[in-house]
């Protein structure tokens, strides 16, 4: 399975426009969401097109051009969230980060911005619903299906994956379910944030998002904080 952002030809479009499935392989359609532009990396949004979400992939094709689409396996977004801050973005999305499959950074000058779009550098997308309402529903459904695709070893690292939401109160809650004790915020979390996948660092990928919050700041003093009680 490769990792990282595909393209998705016509061909692999059926007659009514959706996406192929991998039937052999258990794939099934769970979300469809027209009205969602794209936005790859720094590059502008995408023409709005239609998000097809299945138990193994996000899938966005373009509504105005059949021979333009992308997708990516779940086992590739290593964090989803929510992001309405008008700061970190100019539009309400759900922001992805995505595992290229290796660990070379990318510049700033990188081809994200050129013309020549080339998929294999693209880290990061953004999905853009017309309906800003449908945020909380897709994210959600994101981590329904995130569940199903767990990274490979992931069994022995389930305690460094938190989900936030309203229902948690402020609370971490594990992967099992159970309470993240040593993680606890005293605000009430307004909207859901993220949820990372695998042993990915949710407090520094937020902060990448720029969502500024005390509680993440309070967080890192306690980490930092010495036995002894001193600095």
């Amino acid at each position: 399975m490769a990792l990282g952002l595909t393209n998705i030809s016509e061909d692999e479009r059926n007659s009514d426009g959706h996406p192929l499935l991998d039937a052999d392989n258990g794939e099934e359609l769970m979300h469809v969401q027209p009205g969602v532009s794209i936005a790859l990396g720094n590059r502008a949004p995408e023409p709005s097109g239609t998000l097809f979400i299945s138990t193994m992939r996000v899938v966005w094709l373009s509504d105005g051009e059949r021979t333009k689409g992308y997708g990516v396996d779940f086992v590739s977004i290593s964090l989803h969230a929510v992001s309405r801050d008008p700061d970190a973005y100019s539009s309400p999305c759900i922001y992805c980060q995505i595992d290229k499959g290796d660990d070379e950074e990318s510049d700033g000058s990188d081809s994200e911005c050129n013309e020549d779009l080339d998929l294999s550098k693209i880290s990061e997308m953004r999905l853009i619903p017309s309906d800003p309402s449908q945020l909380d529903n897709l994210f959600n459904i994101f981590c329904e299906c995130a569940a199903l695709n767990p990274e490979p070893g992931e069994d022995d690292e389930e305690e460094n994956e938190w989900i936030f939401g309203d229902e948690q109160n402020g609370e971490a809650i594990g992967a099992d379910g159970g309470d993240a004790s040593e993680w606890h915020f005293s605000e009430n979390l307004a909207n859901p944030i993220g949820q990372a996948n695998g042993g990915h660092d949710l407090a520094h990928s937020v902060l990448e998002l720029q969502i500024n919050d005390q509680r993440f700041e309070d967080a890192e003093e306690m980490e930092h904080e010495e036995p002894d009680g001193h600095q």
